[in-house]
């Protein structure tokens, strides 16, 4: 409820946030919103990992998205956050942050475009992915499959910090998700088969390290056979996810406009938005706004942050909670960190989302 003002319990040496912590979603589990015994279960897990010898990401939030994509079970949890940092290392994670450069991006989106651009009605970040004009063998005479894992590991971190934090300042509110908007127009069997490796590699880099990141996929031009697979699909998933899943096809507008402000989707889908040089290459959002913009914590010290109180959490409305997802769920587009996952059947097994 609004005017029970539910607050977290925040550990002075890991949480410094500088935005609201208080999830608008009054769902248990969530931030603001936990029982004593999860409040428990996020101390039992940050104590496994410190004996563990983890230093980095034990604060509040990120413990408690690992606990949600595992239903509270610590032990589960803790392996699931130890094979992450194993990965991290492995991947080169922090250096790629720092200093990766994709000079190629604007040839590549000729070909697949991936990319955030402003936010819907809650405050999400929007992340769009257009599949009809995929062509491996041309995107490759470009780039490299590692060098688009790459970006699109860096986009995910850039996802966390600084597009989340910015979002959640500018809403008054934590916004710990994102909207993602796959176009399948185009998109044939064909071509399903030849980005089928990629994004099964770009999945399956979201649902396990980048858990609880979806908050709404908008699937849109769904071809004619899409349908009848997804009713199939969907039996097999977590109901909470097929709530996030909206399957569409050419008439897709009015309901995405329902969640995306006309001046925040590009016009190509309906909206009235024309950035120069195009959205896909603009990067547009209140992260461009020096008002809500501040430094990653990639790029300052520690004690630069600042801890904020909690406030009261609105009462969420049918259709707008965004639920935990079970372990299990197919995977999300290739480009949104999540750990839940759309179905499998899409021509990208949906959604890897940052």
């Amino acid at each position: 409820m609004a005017d029970a003002n539910p607050t977290m319990t925040l550990d002075p040496k890991y949480d410094h946030y500088d935005y609201p912590t208080t999830s608008p979603v009054v769902q248990t589990g969530h931030p603001g919103h936990t029982t004593k015994e999860q409040e428990a279960q996020v101390h039992q897990l940050r104590m496994g990992l410190e004996q563990a010898g983890c230093k980095d990401r034990l604060d509040t939030l990120t413990l408690l998205r690992f606990l949600r994509a595992r239903k509270f079970n610590v032990d589960l949890s803790k392996q699931m956050f130890l094979d992450c940092e194993k990965w991290r290392k492995e991947f080169g994670v922090e250096d790629l942050v720092k200093n990766f450069q994709y000079e190629e991006k604007s040839k590549v989106f000729e070909y697949y475009p991936q990319y955030y651009h402003k936010t819907d009605k809650d405050g999400r970040p929007v992340y769009i992915e257009q599949l009809g004009n995929v062509d491996l063998t041309a995107m490759y005479k470009i780039t490299t499959a590692d060098r688009m894992l790459q970006n699109l590991v860096v986009e995910y971190e850039k996802c966390a910090d600084p597009r989340l934090p910015v979002c959640s300042r500018m809403s008054g509110q934590l916004v710990e998700t994102c909207c993602t908007i796959m176009d399948l127009k185009g998109v044939g069997l064909g071509k399903a088969r030849q980005v089928f490796g990629y994004v099964q590699q770009a999945s399956g880099i979201s649902q396990n390290y980048y858990p609880e990141r979806l908050g709404k996929l908008y699937i849109i031009n769904a071809p004619w056979g899409f349908a009848p697979i997804w009713n199939v699909v969907k039996g097999f998933l977590d109901p909470v996810t097929v709530q996030k899943i909206h399957v569409l096809g050419g008439g897709y507008q009015k309901e995405l406009l329902g969640q995306v402000p006309a001046e925040n989707l590009p016009k190509l889908f309906g909206g009235s938005c024309e950035c120069d040089g195009g959205c896909m290459l603009s990067d547009a959002g209140p992260w461009k706004d020096p008002k809500w913009m501040k430094s990653p914590n990639t790029e300052k010290p520690a004690e630069d942050s600042t801890t904020i109180e909690n406030g009261p959490a609105e009462v969420s409305k049918p259709g707008d909670e965004v639920p935990a997802a079970a372990p299990g769920d197919a995977p999300l587009p290739s480009g949104q960190p999540a750990g839940e996952t759309a179905p499998a059947a899409a021509p990208a097994p949906a959604p890897a989302a940052p």
